[in-house]
């Protein structure tokens, strides 16, 4: 039994005594094995848990500075080197989020969304409410975002079947907030490709790596987490595997984790307030509002470059909830006005 595992059980905590049991057989299964360290809340945990078990010291840290990060995280991956005696390499976006957004167009509400945006623009999309047979006769190289704005799957054989997940319905009103204002705008996905994606895969063959190691939790939600079924992923073509140390732990394990091992987390946590740390001012985040507030107190310059980067997306989405309240309004007024026409005729039919 190795001394990382035995103290784990003294946590008596499910979630964290299977962790440190499958971390353990993991890696010993692993050669060149790659940790990536994001500088949030996740990524601290699986720090620590890989620092416990990675008795052979064979693990090799990085960071991918994406042209847009906190002040406070950069202080706090030195920190992290002075805390477990490793060297975490800093490695810059195959191209920075500023220049991603500039040249194929701003994050807009999620990743998913934002991709399906981006190529019904890329063809020209009218942004038109019609069946989707007529639409893919009119966009015959668009069909799955096509299908994404139909709501519906199409095939001759089996005709429309309408789509329950990932589709456009999972926004409330969007598809009719696009039509009465279609975005003057680009929108697009391709920030995370090329200032997370690309350079983690690049850092991947530099080591031959047959193990990447990330932060992911199942309890997080998202399309991120959700196309994950378990905490590891065998690479179908002999390449890196994917290992998610911590994709089972509850927001409750997360803490009894934090606690039990001391775990302290960057100012951003502390001394912002912020609730997580990812891209910052990230138009994908439904608090970003708030998230901008804090960057304006805490790195007022940070707070103005992403205004410069995402003010579109900003501005646009603001619009949308406004959309939103207003046919939320509109239902109410509906809804009442239907049942006291039916109280109306209820009483008279009583009267008589």
């Amino acid at each position: 039994m190795s001394e990382a595992f035995a103290s784990s059980l003294d946590t008596k905590n499910f979630a964290i005594i299977d962790g440190y049991a499958k971390a353990v057989s993991v890696l010993s299964r692993s050669h060149t094995p790659l940790c990536s360290i994001s500088g949030g809340s996740d990524s601290d945990i699986v720090l620590d848990v890989i620092q416990n078990v990675d008795e052979k010291k064979k693990v090799r840290y990085f960071w991918i500075d994406t042209g847009l990060e906190y002040r406070a995280t950069k202080e706090h991956l030195n920190d992290l080197e002075k805390k477990y005696g490793i060297e975490i390499e800093r490695i810059k976006a195959c191209k920075p989020i500023p220049i991603c957004c500039k040249e194929y167009g701003q994050p807009f509400l999620s990743k998913y969304v934002s991709e399906q945006i981006m190529r019904l623009q890329m063809h020209g999309f009218q942004w038109e409410d019609k069946p989707l047979p007529e639409l893919l006769e009119k966009y015959p190289n668009c069909k799955i975002a096509l299908q994404w704005w139909c709501n519906a799957y199409y095939s001759p054989e089996n005709g429309i079947v309408k789509m329950s997940r990932f589709s456009i319905g999972r926004n409330r009103w969007l598809k009719e907030f696009m039509m009465a204002n279609p975005p003057d705008f680009k929108i697009s996905n391709k920030c995370c490709e090329y200032a997370k994606k690309k350079p983690a895969k690049l850092l991947i063959q530099k080591y031959d790596a047959d193990l990447e190691i990330i932060g992911v939790r199942k309890a997080e939600g998202g399309i991120r987490s959700a196309s994950y079924k378990t905490c590891f992923s065998e690479s179908k073509s002999k390449g890196c595997n994917s290992y998610r140390p911590v994709f089972w732990y509850t927001d409750s394990d997360k803490k009894a984790y934090e606690e039990f091992y001391g775990i302290q987390h960057s100012r951003c946590y502390t001394e912002y307030g912020l609730k997580r740390t990812g891209c910052v001012g990230c138009p994908y985040n439904p608090r970003v509002t708030e998230e901008l507030e804090i960057i304006r107190k805490h790195e007022p310059k940070l707070y103005t470059a992403a205004q410069n980067i995402f003010g579109d997306s900003y501005a646009y989405t603001r619009k949308y909830r406004a959309f939103q309240k207003m046919m939320k309004k509109k239902m109410k007024e509906n809804t009442n006005g239907s049942v006291n026409y039916l109280s109306h005729v209820s009483g008279k039919f009583e009267d008589r």
